[in-house]
């Protein structure tokens, strides 16, 4: 317990200490992705502040595992992202919002190969960093940890590490 609220206060720390870094108006890419599978996301960011943005991916991902075969389904993501800046070009950003998705799936239940839709809500937690280039080039590789709702998805939890290119403008 003593080292999580030594972590908590570090980190509060780190906010309070920490200096903003303008940040793009605009930036649009290509986010890639793994969560039990590839998949790919036009991203799309919109600065709102100095220290705040939007985030909106739009995308498409496969899924297998020992639940599902062949998962297909197209997401919609949405963040609400604060940027800190960590030392020159290089930012950290932490965010949180929600989305939902609509897919396919195959399985096999008691010798039986089954093909199913689904569509499903899900909150999701973002951070990463990030590096700006001096021309209007952005890196960034990030963890997004989601938790989804829905009676058909078999997993409550999933986890995405993806790494973006985005132009900023």
């Amino acid at each position: 317990m003593k080292k999580l609220m030594f972590s908590v206060f570090m980190l509060f720390g780190m906010v309070l200490c920490t200096q903003g870094q303008d940040i793009s108006k605009n930036a649009i890419g290509l986010r890639l992705g793994d969560s039990d599978g590839f998949g790919a996301e036009v991203s799309y960011q919109r600065g709102l502040s100095q220290k705040n943005r939007l985030e909106f991916d739009l995308g498409w991902r496969n899924r297998n595992n020992h639940y599902y075969n062949n998962a297909r389904f197209v997401k919609l993501t949405s963040l609400y992202q604060w940027v800190w800046n960590i030392e020159g070009d290089f930012n950290w950003y932490v965010g949180a919002g929600g989305g939902i998705a609509n897919g396919s799936y195959s399985y096999n239940d008691d010798g039986k190969r089954y093909t199913d839709n689904y569509t499903y809500a899900f909150v999701a937690g973002d951070i990463g960093i990030e590096y700006l280039f001096d021309f209007p080039l952005q890196l960034s590789l990030d963890f997004r940890p989601e938790v989804y709702f829905s009676d058909r998805v078999k997993d409550d939890y999933g986890s995405d590490i993806g790494i973006s290119a985005r132009y900023r403008f």
